[in-house]
C-alpha cells in the first residue's frame, strides 16, 4: 500500500511510519515544516501539508491507497499552534473526497471509552483539566466522522488511558466503547503497539465505519 501519514514525526505518527515500512509499505509523511523535522526513516518522503486544509488535504492524499491522520492537538515544538482537531476531521473528510481516497484510519484518545455503560472517561470527577479541551475536542471529531463520513472507509482509534514508548510486542487487546484495564487495573499501550494494531486495522479491516479501542 501506499499510505499517506499526517502528522508522520511525532510519538505516534513516527512509530506508524516505521510499522509500515517494516510490513513492506511506501510512507509519505505529511509536516506543516519538512524542512525543519528527520523523517522516522531515510525511507519515508517528508512533504509539506496542512491536515486541516481540505485543499492541502487532497492535493497530498492523492493517489493513496490509505490514509492515517496521527497529528497532535498540543503546540508544536518549535513554536506552531496546536491544530484543532474538529477542524482536521471536517479537512480530511473533504479533502479526501476530493482526492477520491477512501480508506482513513483516524489517531483518536482514549477519553471518550466509556468506564461504564453510557459514562465516558471525559466525563468523570477528576479528569485532568490540563486535557479536558483537547478531550471535548476529540469527542466533537469522534462525532464528526460518525455522521459526516458517509462515503469514506474511516476507523477511529483510541488508545488506552496511558501511552508512551515501550517495546513491540505484536500483542493487544481490542474493545469498541469500553475501557481496557489490565489485571492490575492499569490502562496502558506502547507507541509500538498501538502502530501495529494501526496497520493490523490497515491490512485487515475490521473496524470500518466504527471506532474501536486498544490496550495491554
Amino acid at each position: 500500500m501506499r499510505i499517506v501519514i499526517f502528522g508522520a514525526t511525532g510519538n505516534v505518527g513516527r512509530r506508524i511510519a516505521v510499522e509500515a515500512l517494516r510490513r513492506g509499505h511506501e510512507v509519505v509523511g505529511v509536516v506543516r515544516d519538512p524542512d525543519a523535522v528527520r523523517p522516522p526513516d531515510p525511507r519515508v518522503r517528508l512533504v509539506r501539508g496542512d491536515a486541516t486544509s481540505a485543499d492541502s488535504v487532497a492535493s497530498v492524499a492523492r493517489g493513496a491507497d490509505a490514509v492515517v491522520s496521527a497529528i497532535s492537538p498540543r503546540p508544536n515544538a518549535r513554536g506552531l499552534p496546536a491544530p484543532r482537531l474538529v477542524e482536521n476531521t471536517r479537512a480530511i473528510i473533504a479533502g479526501l473526497r476530493t482526492a477520491g481516497v477512501k480508506r482513513v484510519l483516524y489517531v483518536g484518545g482514549a477519553s471518550t471509552l466509556e468506564v461504564a455503560p453510557g459514562q465516558q472517561l471525559l466525563d468523570q470527577p477528576g479528569f485532568p483539566e490540563a486535557y479536558k479541551a483537547e478531550a471535548i475536542e476529540g469527542r466533537e471529531a469522534l462525532q464528526l466522522w460518525r455522521t459526516e463520513a458517509q462515503g469514506l472507509d474511516w476507523t477511529f482509534l483510541s488508545p488506552a488511558i496511558e501511552i508512551g514508548p515501550g517495546e513491540r510486542t505484536g500483542n493487544y487487546r481490542t474493545t469498541d466503547e469500553r475501557l481496557l484495564f489490565d489485571a492490575q487495573g492499569k490502562s496502558f499501550i506502547s507507541y509500538e503497539d498501538y502502530a501495529v494494531a494501526v496497520l493490523d486495522e490497515l491490512e485487515r479491516p475490521g473496524h470500518v465505519g466504527a471506532r474501536f479501542g486498544v490496550a495491554y
